[in-house]
């Protein structure tokens, strides 16, 4: 038998919101890959604690969606890069009528103005045959009163993901679309009874049997980073849970 060599050696992986659930996997699994990886995310204490758990490279606390800020990050991040994931904002289920204007604009565009700033910001440093992963959702597939907005908010990224492909050729870009996630995220959506609830309602349910982790979602994302032939496309990852909702 022959060892394998690490398929992101020598690489440098940046995870926009990577100090817990599925922006922290990705870090750790990159890091067993052999990449060296960038931790960003709000909070200072939590960002540190997963850097440390990870080893990484290097660390800033910011607000992603902070334009300014964002634009700063990339501007003083020692280049080149291969990889970047963008992890969040979450989605806020809130009934339509009780949506203000702001509020309309921000759950339609928040996802893209995001992916669109890491984008633009990210690209000068990135090598050629990198990936840009954005984060979605199987919502988006489907309509309820219970999804408020998030449906049309996710629907929309499959299409803007493969356009910016072409833009940013040749780097990658690709979504993950997740279905529930068990994540720390997830778990605020819930009070503690409610979140066991839904595991066991969703291990009853889905196909395979068990709850998704951050862990299943990382790997997929490591896979669209060393597989350089797959650009412009959507892949889900949600244990068939969009088939038998």
């Amino acid at each position: 038998m022959t060892q394998r060599e690490p398929g992101l050696l020598g690489q440098t992986v940046v995870l926009i919101g990577g100090s817990a659930g599925i922006g922290l996997e990705t870090a750790r699994l990159a890091r067993a890959e052999g990449a060296d990886v960038v931790l960003t995310g709000r909070k200072p204490e939590r960002l540190e604690q997963a850097a440390l758990d990870v080893g990484a490279r290097s660390t800033a606390a910011f607000d992603a969606t902070d334009a300014a800020a964002l634009k700063r990050f990339f501007d003083e991040l020692p280049g080149p890069i291969d990889h970047v994931l963008v992890t969040g904002p979450g989605p806020s289920y809130v009934p339509l009528l009780e949506m203000d204007a702001n509020q309309v604009r921000g759950e339609l565009g928040d996802h893209v103005v995001l992916g669109l700033d890491v984008a633009r910001n990210a690209a000068p440093k990135m090598r050629p045959g990198g990936t840009l992963l954005l984060m979605g959702g199987t919502g988006g597939r489907r309509i309820s009163r219970q999804l408020g907005l998030a449906s049309a908010a996710t629907a929309v990224l499959p299409a803007f993901t493969a356009a910016l492909a072409l833009e940013l050729a040749p780097v990658r870009v690709n979504l993950i679309a997740a279905g529930f996630v068990d994540t720390p995220l997830s778990a605020s959506y819930f009070s503690a009874d409610g979140l066991e609830a839904r595991r066991d309602e969703l291990r009853a349910m889905l196909p395979i049997g068990r709850v998704v982790g951050p862990a299943d979602v990382a790997a997929l994302a490591v896979h669209l980073m060393t597989n350089s032939a797959v650009t412009g496309a959507t892949y889900d990852v949600d244990g068939g849970q969009q088939f038998v909702s």
